[in-house]
């Protein structure tokens, strides 16, 4: 094969990349019609809806987030994924931790394995940011959210993640607590986190 060929393309991309939406290809010269056969041929992997990378390719943190928040638009990326995205964690989960709406139907995903937290309202529509991540549109909570969601959820991912969360905020982003405050009302958890602000946690 040449380096002019579809798949010759479609590897480079995906090289470079790690995975690559169905525009990115045509972008690159590989028709519709070649990627559905370089699929059938086993040298693509469709892994979601309008996304593809190459059999065998070692999969990162972020193309974790990329494929999820491919195959569940309307998730955001939360508590130890959104903190692992944000660098305020020692934790490192093995699923992608994420928020759907409370009346959203449940994701039938075999990969990446996902660990659903069920909102609505404010805690769900608060705080969130959209990052691009190898070309997909990811949609995450904002550290300060995040810490606040932490002690929301702190008998389901343990006190010690959300203090350790809430001491690498207060390093990073030391004049902006207050964001933490004003989610953690949203949260309805400001007496249990009022104590750790002020105490310098």
């Amino acid at each position: 094969m040449t380096a002019t060929t579809p798949y010759h393309r479609a590897l480079q991309l995906l090289q470079r990349n790690g995975i690559a939406r169905t525009r990115d290809l045509e972008e690159a010269g590989v028709s519709r019609t070649a990627i559905r056969r370089l699929c059938e041929s086993g040298e693509l992997v469709h892994v979601a809806r309008g996304l593809y990378r190459l059999p065998g390719a070692p999969q990162t943190e972020r193309q974790d987030l990329a494929e999820a928040a491919a195959r569940v638009p309307g998730g955001v990326i939360c508590l130890l994924s959104a903190l692992r995205f944000h660098g305020l964690t020692t934790q490192n989960p093995f699923e992608v931790w994420m928020a759907i709406d409370r009346k959203a139907w449940r994701p039938r995903v075999a990969h990446p394995p996902l660990r659903l937290f069920y909102l609505s309202g404010p805690p769900l529509e608060a705080g969130v940011e959209e990052h691009e991540v190898a070309g997909v549109t990811v949609r995450v909570f904002s550290a300060a959210k995040t810490v606040a969601d932490c002690f929301k959820f702190r008998n389901k991912i343990g006190i010690d993640v959300a203090l350790e969360a809430l001491r690498e905020y207060r390093r990073t982003n030391p004049k902006r607590l207050e964001d933490i405050w004003r989610f953690a009302q949203i949260d309805r958890v400001t007496r249990v986190i009022q104590p750790y602000l002020e105490g310098g946690a």
